[in-house]
């Protein structure tokens, strides 16, 4: 079975720059422990007779069929806008930069 040590969690720690007492080493070495064999017997029972899903249940296309259809041009588009420059929108410039 796979097992974490409290170097290896002071490691982690260390890493992603966690303060983490002596007492909490030891507490997450377990905890982290009891989750790779959790993880490991997982792996254990998964067998080649039991496709791979992504979903519990078969899902089906719930959207409607992509049809092409006649859209506003760029003057159309364009011509609702409060400001327009080189044929798009002008919006206002965001946080502070410069041109």
């Amino acid at each position: 079975m796979p097992s974490i040590s409290r170097d290896e969690v002071a490691h982690l720690a260390r890493l992603a720059r966690l303060a983490v007492t002596d007492d909490e080493l030891d507490l997450f070495a377990g905890q982290l422990d009891v989750i790779l064999q959790s993880v490991a017997t997982v792996g254990d029972i998964a067998t080649a007779d039991i496709p791979p899903t992504s979903h519990a249940v078969p899902l089906t296309n719930v959207f409607r069929e992509d049809v092409v259809r006649p859209s506003l041009g760029q003057r159309q588009a364009l011509a609702g806008a409060p400001a327009a420059e080189d044929g798009r929108f002008r919006v206002p410039r965001i946080l502070g930069e410069e041109a």
